[in-house]
């Protein structure tokens, strides 16, 4: 269980990260068209997770947009944006916003990915939304990123992030 802080208020998730250097945990998530994607979708390639709570929130949606500007500058690399939020939900925010360059990802329906992450909260008003968190994947499926990022309305270290690419 990792402690967050959510306006300065401490609220914990149901586990801790997987650590740098191991196997990324395998995932099943919704895309914006209502189809299902896993890692293996993404074998030999890098990724950025940028993973939040609500895209309808200030914090998450600024997260989303800035990965996205970065995106364009990245060979090999895909950046997931994952949430609990619905599929139309996301969709309608990168169509309104005009991103192009990452790929929303849904775990509405089981909220596993969270599980298997380690990073679903357990309490206080966000209870069973995502914690924000940073992970990056290497081509061959290791982990040699993960930021929990402290306060929830804080955004992550988009820099250490990619330069663990």
């Amino acid at each position: 269980m990792a402690t967050i802080t959510l306006g300065g208020n401490p609220i914990h998730t149901q586990g801790t990260l997987p650590e740098i250097g191991t196997k990324a945990p395998d995932f099943q998530l919704v895309t914006t068209e209502l189809g299902t994607v896993s890692l293996n979708n993404y074998t030999g390639t890098k990724l950025v997770l940028n993973i939040f709570p609500s895209i309808d929130t200030g914090v998450c949606a600024t997260s989303v947009r800035t990965f996205n500007q970065k995106a364009t500058t990245l060979d090999n690399t895909k950046v997931l944006c994952i949430s609990r939020d619905l599929p139309f939900a996301q969709k309608r925010f990168c169509g309104a916003e005009g991103l192009s360059n990452v790929e929303n990802l849904s775990d509405f329906k089981t909220g596993s990915f969270g599980e298997a992450y380690g990073l679903t909260i357990t309490d206080g008003p966000l209870a069973g939304l995502h914690s924000r968190v940073v992970v990056v994947i290497d081509e061959n499926g290791i982990i040699s990123h993960a930021e929990q990022v402290p306060e929830i309305a804080q955004e992550p270290n988009y820099e250490a992030a990619l330069a663990a690419l």
